[in-house]
């Protein structure tokens, strides 16, 4: 029975599952917890991915492995092949003026804007790679100066894994590069010129592997397939596809709908993205989104099963309790300085149960706001897909239906981005046109919309400080 390993290195842990190739059955897994920070050095992934691997029983028995993981972290080496510095992850907001800087440097206004997108087909925004290039030499200009190359937590652990400190061996997938802001979503290629124009010089970038060309192989012989960045994985192990949209609860909230070709937009609320298929990902996201639960939860006192049942005993609306979940900054100028919301607060609405249930629904609301960004730029979503560790919540499965206005899908599977990168795996050993049709159990969940929720969102919203 062939065996193919996935590995998921997310912003909070290491997940690695071993599946049946041919079945796509899981068999095995491990798991194991990455501390909570906006920099991290990637020797810290490296242990917990060997923890992972550990405590899933091994992987010298597998005959593939392909390694999705959080996009956007910048790791910076020297000529050894060295880190550098502390890689910064996507939550880091420190790069917001560097972006803005960036986009000003092509011309003021909508000129730079428009520029941008036809150079890579979105403007940079402070989590991608090129902002924080730029931040790095206008604040650490010795590390810019000793970096040689720039690559991203899955490259990085795939040449680990490869046992390769080369820089000229370095590879990527094209899910992973089209999030760096210097490799063009509507070309295929890289655009050196921005790299340099944001580090102040010429850096090695990873080679642009095919969607299911190998990277090469393990000590053990496992062909390493090229990986993905986490949004990319998860709809893979999804199988998502035209039609689909996937909502991805979990550090921070995704929505992102499969496309045949990229587009361009100059607002910057719609990210192109390729996949792991040779298609494309649009995405809109909010920085923070399983944590609102968390927050609420601690503040109440409770924990998260007790948070579900007091959420769902308090009336859809809340009573006109609202919540808005922007409990972190931002990743844009506009609201660095915006913070948490709540509106609606009278003697009826101040109890737990309310202030549970405007939880739950001012954070599907950032999520609604995100999938209509999506659909004004021509998604029309078929099946809405529900994944990420928030949607275990028993108060988010029931209420999410009547925030979104249609039945939502939950797949069985909780692991998908681990399991995506194993789906690529066995895509890269088989040499199918197409990834394998593995099976994934599903329950569509049906409930009726209520506008009014989001309605008294919006308006909340419209206050925040700009």
């Amino acid at each position: 029975m062939p065996l193919v390993a996935g590995v998921d290195s997310s912003t909070q842990s290491c997940k690695v599952v071993i599946h049946d190739l041919e079945t796509g059955a899981l068999l095995r897994h491990g798991r194991a917890p990455h501390p909570n920070s906006t920099q991290v050095h990637p020797d810290i992934w490296w242990s917990a991915l060997s923890k992972a691997i550990a405590a899933a029983g091994g992987i010298d028995d597998v005959h593939g492995i392909a390694i999705a993981a959080q996009q956007h972290g910048m790791i910076c080496l020297d000529e050894a092949g060295d880190v550098v510095r502390p890689a910064i992850l996507w939550n880091d907001p420190r790069p917001a003026r560097a972006a803005a800087d960036l986009v000003a440097e092509w011309g003021a206004g909508e000129t730079g804007r428009r520029e941008w997108i036809r150079a890579v087909g979105f403007v940079p925004r402070p989590f991608h790679t090129v902002a924080r290039l730029r931040w790095l030499a206008e604040h650490e200009t010795t590390n810019a100066a000793r970096t040689a190359a720039v690559c991203l937590p899955h490259d990085w652990l795939t040449s680990r894994l490869l046992g390769s400190r080369k820089l000229e061996a370095l590879v990527t997938d094209r899910s992973d590069a089209s999030g760096t802001g210097y490799w063009s979503v509507l070309t295929g290629e890289y655009r050196m010129d921005l790299l340099s124009q944001a580090l102040g010089h010429d850096a090695v970038t990873p080679g642009v592997l095919k969607p299911s060309e190998p990277a090469g192989r393990t000590h053990s012989g496992a062909v390493v397939g090229p990986g993905a960045g986490d949004n990319a994985a998860a709809a893979l192990g999804v199988g998502a596809g035209p039609g689909d949209v996937v909502i991805s609860i979990g550090t921070s909230g995704v929505v992102s709908a499969v496309a045949d070709s990229p587009i361009a937009d100059s607002t910057s609320e719609v990210i192109n993205s390729a996949d792991a298929t040779g298609r494309f990902l649009r995405l809109a996201s909010t920085p923070i989104a399983a944590r609102v639960l968390d927050a609420t939860a601690h503040l109440l006192g409770v924990g998260h099963g007790e948070f579900s049942r007091l959420a769902l005993s308090a009336p859809p609306g809340s009573d006109g309790l609202v919540v808005l979940p922007y409990f972190e900054k931002a990743s844009n100028l506009a609201r660095l300085r915006a913070s948490g919301l709540i509106q609606g607060l009278t003697e009826v609405t101040s109890t737990p149960a309310h202030v549970a249930r405007a939880a739950v629904e001012g954070l599907l609301c950032s999520l609604a706001e995100s999938l209509a960004a999506l659909m004004l730029h021509g998604a029309r979503p078929e099946r809405l897909l529900l994944v990420g560790g928030a949607a275990r919540s028993e108060a988010v499965r029931k209420i999410a239906p009547t925030v979104f206005g249609q039945p939502v899908v939950i797949l069985g599977s909780e692991e998908l981005g681990a399991s995506g990168a194993a789906r690529q795996a066995a895509w890269t050993l088989t040499s199918t046109p197409e990834p394998p049709a593995w099976p994934t159990a599903a329950q569509v969940l049906h409930g009726e919309a209520d506008p009014s929720i989001r309605a008294r969102f919006d308006d909340a919203r419209s206050r925040l400080p700009r």
